[in-house]
């Protein structure tokens, strides 16, 4: 079994009905397990009942505010799902956004916030991290204009809720549906189901189009937040090599595999598993493996086209495909080219392997 392997993609979706369906072209970008494909202080973040979990103590003496940071991709035009819920404290969700340092405690970010708190006044709202500050407060619709000497004008032109009401739907210490939609300068934020704050950001010299997606703990009282669920769309045509990858994270078992229209039936009676963290892949065997780097091809094309670069064999050219919570992976051999699909039919010399998740 000399080739190079490699996996995709949650199997199983047990999300709540204001969750999107696994067809939506939603990716979890969070695994349940580990903080594979985020860096943030060991200290401050942890999985814990299989949520990311952020928490500061007195004894931890939190000088900054601090942050988790998805280190997998960037997002542009974007849509988010996630839960969340709380116990005192700030926190938010950074999009957007950029590491402006390390700091002794962690990564510093600024950009776009989408807040949440314990307490009752800035739930919702889209306040800029290191920047312009309160861009808009819960139940507002605001358009932020640019003026004179490099600063700029929020203009509040309508309203998409009351304040209080949409704070009266926000569970204290239970968990929470947060939505966040990003396409252009057109930011929309909303917690379980009603929209808090509608802002068109015309301020170009500020506005950001792109940068990191982070989880922040704030600096003050000792507090815990957790999030689930995390979900992440991209927007606005073709998917990327970089939200791709993101899917390929995490640890995985072939179940099966053909090569050249035969099925391997070596598979049913030896595990192979595949690693992979960023682009680097590890594959095991018994009595072999091998490493390497994937490259996946940004594209919406079926199947999707990626190419891997083994440490033992060489370049290898592959495509994949999602099908009944499944992936399928095929790629060609014996110098072959790019096969035209997963089957691995006789006389295509090409190899397929079917994988779940570990």
């Amino acid at each position: 079994m000399k080739h190079a392997l490699f996996a995709t993609l949650c199997a199983t979706f047990a999300l709540a009905s204001t969750c999107p369906a696994a067809d939506d072209g939603f990716a979890r970008i969070f695994d349940g397990k580990s903080l594979d494909g985020w860096e943030g202080n060991p200290a401050i973040w942890s999985v814990k009942d299989g949520s990311i979990t952020g928490t500061t103590t007195a004894a931890l003496g939190l000088k900054h505010n601090t942050f988790l940071v998805w280190k997998a991709g960037t997002v542009d035009d974007f849509e988010l799902h996630l839960k969340y819920r709380m116990e005192g404290g700030n926190s938010g969700i950074q999009y957007r956004s950029k590491v402006v340092e390390q700091g002794p405690q962690g990564p510093i970010v600024g950009g776009y916030q989408a807040d949440m708190e314990a307490g009752k006044t800035y739930s919702g709202i889209l306040y800029e991290e290191r920047g312009r500050g309160i861009l808009a407060n819960r139940g507002q619709k605001t358009v932020i204009h640019p003026a004179a000497d490099g600063k700029f004008k929020i203009d509040a032109v309508g309203s998409v809720g009351d304040s209080d009401k949409i704070q009266a739907s926000i569970k204290n210490g239970e968990w929470n549906d947060y939505v966040v939609v990003a396409k252009g300068n057109h930011l929309v934020h909303t917690i379980n189901g009603h929209t808090t704050v509608d802002v068109t950001d015309e301020d170009a010299a500020h506005a950001a189009k792109s940068g990191v997606l982070a989880l922040q703990v704030h600096v003050g009282p000792p507090m815990v937040v957790q999030f689930k669920d995390v979900q992440l769309k991209k927007l606005g045509g073709a998917t990327t090599a970089a939200s791709d990858i993101t899917l390929l994270q995490g640890e995985w078992i072939a179940v099966s595999g053909k090569k050249d229209g035969q099925e391997m039936a070596d598979l049913a009676n030896a595990e192979v598993t595949l690693k992979v963290k960023g682009e680097k892949y590890e594959i095991a065997w018994p009595g072999g493996g091998d490493s390497g780097t994937l490259k996946p091809k940004a594209g919406n094309s079926e199947p999707k086209e990626i190419d891997i670069l083994s440490d033992s064999s060489g370049a290898l050219q592959g495509v994949y495909q999602l099908k009944d919570g499944k992936l399928t992976i095929s790629h060609g051999t014996d110098g072959a080219g790019r096969p035209k699909n997963v089957n691995a039919d006789s006389g295509s010399s090409s190899i397929a392997l079917t994988y779940r998740k570990k």
